[in-house]
């Protein structure tokens, strides 16, 4: 199988674009903007959702599923959400069409709805006239609710995963008493990403808020993960939103406290989607292909046998069956791969384009000698091992890969932050080496949107654990208390 990758230093989102195609995770449909998560793509997903998924329950949310469509009413209601959205929302205006005389189709005009409908950029809006119902009173808080759902914000520059029309995500929307509660929620769910990120993803973020033209439509404090790609571009992984009343003001969702007082509730929301998956693409994938994390690869371990006759097949199979049978029982996901429609060389290639961690081959002489052949993806490195001792072999090889890979990751960024002290070698850093650049800013959002239009840098975040540190702005010399991150970003 013939990778032919446009490589890394070459053409980085070149590359990015074919890995993408040729790992068969995804492809452009006949939607614009809109992509088909293929097989490969949507298992990737799929391990990365049941984690979260479970992380979600253990901290005691429940899933539930609200409509794809929202009555446009409802954005009039938060004004600060609909200036946020607005130009990104796809609108239904009719529920019909019909044949026209030339024998096409039009849009039947006496099917016009009495009220547009959003298809939904986020849940807010619906999910908090649906919630004035289900509060009524102290007893009904908190109320911890997510959902898995797509949503469409129609893109005009689109990229497969990193910026998509439509995208897959969960949104979680909860409800507390007090804005302590509410508080602690935010902060809860923003921790739970970087957790997530970083252990199952091997992902290192740095956690911080958004500054108050970055925060999410509605809210009031938005919280965020920000992650460093090899190209040096940061990339927004997660974000959990502080919303304060705003919401439960704009659809009157009041609870009685214990004093029989009546009070509108406390709001959060965060979410994460299929951006992930550009995320751990472009953290870890080389110039073969893609390299996954054991804890989010589907297969952990492929097992590919060697032969030249049925003979020889049929005593490597039974090796193999052996050893997938006491690797599964270990808890490891092991494929294998006993197709005779491909040559033994093509699947290596199939396997490291798809970044499988862990390869095993098995030939002939290796069923003689008692040994197998272990490949690692992360480093491309072989080594032959006694047969007795794969399963325990690989269980800690896999560990091996996971620290692996965070910790290049984590060298990587470490590598590329730099403090600045003056513009001049805010922009010499931004042009020559790139990643997260750490600089003293005055707080005003003019000075933010100067830096922004001069450079396409954006502030990523105001880091949690900045420590405060008088200097001047970089820009206008003004004082300063602490550092803020800023890069230039997906």
């Amino acid at each position: 199988m013939a990778k032919n990758l446009t490589t890394r230093s070459e053409d980085y989102s070149k590359w990015y674009n074919e890995l993408v195609i040729k790992a068969d995770l995804a492809e452009n449909s006949g939607v614009r903007g809109c992509m088909v998560i293929k097989p490969y793509g949507f298992a990737i997903w799929e391990r990365m959702q049941a984690e979260l998924d479970r992380m979600f329950k253990e901290t005691g949310h429940q899933n539930a599923y609200f409509p794809l469509f929202i009555p446009k009413s409802y954005f009039s209601k938060e004004a600060s959400h609909v200036d946020g959205f607005a130009k990104e929302c796809a609108v239904v205006t009719h529920y019909r069409l019909k044949n026209d005389e030339n024998g096409g189709i039009v849009v039947d005009e006496d099917a016009k709805l009495e009220e547009e409908l959003i298809v939904r950029p986020t849940s807010e809006t619906i999910i908090w006239d649906t919630y004035r119902k289900w509060i009524q009173s102290y007893r009904d808080l908190p109320l911890l609710i997510n959902q898995w759902a797509n949503v469409v914000r129609w893109e005009m520059r689109t990229r497969l995963f990193l910026r998509t029309a439509e995208f897959l995500w969960q949104e979680g929307h909860t409800a507390h008493a007090t804005e302590k509660e509410a508080l602690a929620e935010a902060e809860q769910m923003i921790n739970v990403y970087a957790d997530f990120a970083e252990n199952f993803m091997a992902v290192p973020v740095i956690k911080g808020f958004k500054t108050e033209s970055e925060r999410f439509a509605g809210a009031l404090e938005t919280y965020c993960i920000e992650a460093l790609m090899q190209d040096g571009k940061a990339l927004q992984a997660g974000t959990s939103h502080f919303l304060g009343q705003n919401f439960a003001k704009a659809f009157d969702v009041k609870f009685a406290t214990k004093e029989g007082k009546q009070e509108h509730v406390w709001a959060t929301s965060w979410g994460v989607s299929t951006r992930l998956m550009g995320a751990l693409i472009m953290t870890h994938s080389d110039d073969n292909g893609l390299v996954l994390p054991p804890n989010l690869a589907p297969d952990q371990v492929v097992i590919v046998p060697i032969y030249r006759s049925d003979e020889q097949f049929e005593a490597v199979s039974e090796v193999a069956k052996r050893l997938v049978t006491e690797l599964r029982s270990k808890g490891v996901r092991v494929k294998f791969d006993n197709r005779d429609t491909h040559k033994p060389g093509w699947k290596f290639n199939e396997y490291e384009l798809k970044g499988v961690p862990v390869r095993i081959a098995i030939g002939p002489k290796d069923v003689e000698k008692g040994t197998v052949e272990i490949a690692r993806r992360d480093t491309l490195s072989k080594e032959f091992i006694d047969m007795s001792s794969v399963s325990e072999k690989v269980i800690a090889l896999l560990d091996e890969i996971q620290t692996n890979l965070y910790t290049k990751a984590s060298n990587f960024r470490k590598e590329n932050i730099t403090s600045v002290e003056s513009y001049d070698e805010f922009k010499k850093v931004l042009e020559d080496k790139g990643g997260f650049i750490s600089a003293h800013w005055d707080g005003t959002p003019e000075t933010e949107e100067r830096i922004k239009k001069e450079t396409k840098a954006t502030i990523r975040c105001i880091p949690l654990d900045a420590v405060e540190e008088l200097g001047a702005c970089v820009v206008t010399g003004k004082p300063s208390q602490k550092r803020v991150l800023f890069a230039k970003a997906y």
